[in-house]
């Protein structure tokens, strides 16, 4: 298994972390209309939800870019890097997500975009 395999699986799991925090602590969890609760969570817990949003989203093209640049013959170290850069960029955003620091959160953002397009014509 390859490092850029293992990213897509840390990326799967990344969006759980931050449902954690925006369930954690606060007011009592409901399990019958979570969604409901989530969204009434306010300050670090509200933006953890949609950090968690944002990390599901952002899961499907990174995944198929990584397999893309592995069937399509990439460079391997090079696919292992982007994929490691995504990973960390990921968990940058998250934590500038949390922390309200929406310009940088945005930089951060874009980065990810950037690793997700260079995965896809890796390849090439």
């Amino acid at each position: 298994m390859t490092i850029g395999y293992w990213c897509v699986l840390i990326a799967a799991l990344l969006p759980y972390v931050f449902t954690g925090l925006a369930k954690a602590g606060g007011r009592r969890y409901n399990n019958y209309s979570p969604r409901e609760f989530l969204e009434k969570q306010e300050g670090y817990r509200k933006r953890a939800h949609w950090v968690q949003l944002n990390s599901f989203e952002a899961f499907p093209a990174f995944a198929a870019a990584v397999i893309i640049a592995h069937l399509s013959g990439g460079n391997q170290e090079w696919i292992d890097m982007l994929a490691m850069a995504f990973i960390a960029i990921r968990v940058l955003y998250g934590v500038l997500y949390l922390s309200n620091h929406a310009t940088l959160r945005s930089l951060v953002w874009t980065a990810g975009i950037g690793c997700t397009v260079a995965l896809f014509v890796s390849g090439v």
